[in-house]
């Protein structure tokens, strides 16, 4: 007899949800997390980061108050209060994790997970190991910052996303290596807290995942901003000295050597898949991560996984939806679908912060669509212009046949809030028609959105 009907390994947004929603099904279930429950999303990640990318939006008001009137001396950052509001932040939440643990009676066991047998997982916490017999076992421990072969991640002069998080005083100096989401967030955020900026990408350009156009728009934003943009090029070699480390920049003019105070490593993640005894199962894994079909199985019987170990899109959202449909297909819910990865929206917190849902152009026409693209500036946009934030568009991408919503891409002011309209309108199958005949509220930034569907109509009233 097992012990528990459904152990879920890793507390993170995939972990505790699907432990939540087992119980919910009438599951007698487990959870297995080695450190502090909502993973490194909540600890970590996402959460502690928009707490001190909010103390950056402050800091950048407060720089531009006189524009509204207002004469404020130079702001100066206390860092210890603003760190300490992040990292309170992440342990509330935490702690409201723990309480929903205990609220839909679901047994939290701390230690280190490994798989016996099919279906049997041990747990080991201060060198004492216990066995659990379990019908279904769901693996959501997460994924881990990489690591480049030639920099090592110090914890003084290399960071990690860690140190980035908790740094006692501001660089004068900062090298971000990496631009995709998390090295442009820090970018932006060191950059606006007073630090000199140099972001390098090897690919060409940066948050290479985005819409061409976005990624364009936003790295002109960056340079006027005085960040330093370095595409197509790479850091060859890393000399760390006392207090500071000297780069070496390899580009496609050549090499150049800087200096720099401090460097933060954002280079992309693997999953944590090290000692869960998959090998002795034969569990299927693809490049770091742990092979599924669309409803989180594994080719072991009983064996699941999601989340970032199940891999990409690397997405707290995506990880929460999925956990939620790996469950209710376990428990036989009718009517479960498979999780449309391209319609998972992707958000970005910089400054100005990017947000997509779907293709991008170029994806939609490699994959053989016709289409109507539609455009909106936020120069155009009342509300924008009134708040001082009037850089950044809106971008629709529509069948032409179909009318089909294939993509939405956005940078500027809250788009990251604004984004799930789109998402919507694709889980609807709203029609470019549809959405044209949509009333949206005046004045407001999402007024944009319209704009553009418009525009793909050749029907833009603004602009």
């Amino acid at each position: 007899m097992s012990d528990f009907d459904l152990m879920v390994v890793g507390g993170g947004p995939g972990g505790y949800v699907a432990a939540i929603r087992a119980s919910q099904l009438g599951f007698k279930t487990a959870l297995v997390e080695k450190a502090e429950l909502g993973g490194v999303c909540l600890n970590w990640g996402c959460i502690p980061t928009k707490a001190l990318l909010r103390g950056a939006d402050i800091a950048q008001t407060l720089k531009h108050a006189a524009h509204f009137g207002f004469d404020i001396d130079p702001p100066q950052v206390d860092l210890a209060k603003l760190v300490g509001h992040s990292r309170n932040t992440a342990q509330r939440l935490s702690q409201g994790i723990d309480y929903l643990m205990k609220k839909h009676g679901i047994t939290v066991l701390r230690g280190e997970a490994k798989l016996e047998d099919v279906f049997t997982l041990s747990v080991t916490d201060a060198s004492v190991t216990t066995r659990y017999k379990a019908d279904h076992i769901i693996l959501a421990t997460g994924a881990h910052a990489r690591n480049l072969p030639n920099i090592v991640v110090d914890g003084k002069i290399v960071w990690s996303a860690r140190e980035a998080m908790t740094p006692t005083e501001l660089p004068e100096r900062l090298l971000v290596i990496g631009a995709g989401a998390i090295g442009v967030e820090f970018a932006s955020l060191y950059s606006d807290l007073g630090s000199q900026v140099t972001l390098v990408e090897a690919a060409p350009r940066i948050v290479p995942v985005e819409d061409s156009e976005v990624s364009a728009e936003l790295q002109k934003s960056f340079r006027q901003r005085g960040i330093e943009v370095h595409t197509n090029t790479t850091v060859s070699d890393l000399e760390l000295h006392g207090n500071s480390a000297t780069a070496t920049l390899q580009g496609t003019q050549g090499a150049q050597q800087v200096t720099f105070d401090r460097v933060i490593l954002a280079v992309g993640i693997s999953g944590n898949i090290q000692n869960l005894g998959l090998e002795a199962l034969a569990v299927d894994t693809d490049r770091g991560f742990i092979s599924t079909d669309a409803y989180s199985k594994t080719n072991v019987v009983g064996l699941y996984a999601i989340g970032d170990v199940a891999g990409p899109p690397w997405l707290a959202h995506k990880a929460s939806h999925e956990a939620i449909i790996c469950v209710e297909k376990i428990a036989g819910v009718s009517g479960v679908k498979p999780l449309r990865k391209d319609r998972v929206p992707g958000c970005t917190y910089c400054r100005p912060q990017v947000a997509s849902v779907g293709m991008t152009e170029q994806s939609a026409r490699e994959a053989g669509h016709d289409l109507k693209v539609g455009r909106f500036n936020l120069s155009a946009n009342g509300k924008a212009l009134a708040i001082d934030e009037a850089s950044g568009f809106v971008k629709t991408i529509f069948d032409a046949q179909s009318g089909e919503l294939l993509g939405a891409h956005m940078i500027g002011p809250e788009v990251t809030e604004q984004i799930q309209g789109f998402g919507i309108a694709q889980q609807l199958e709203a029609t470019e028609q549809e959405l044209a005949h949509t009333i949206f509220a005046h004045p407001t930034l999402s007024e944009s959105m319209h704009e553009s569907v418009l525009d793909s109509l050749n029907l833009a009233i603004h602009q």
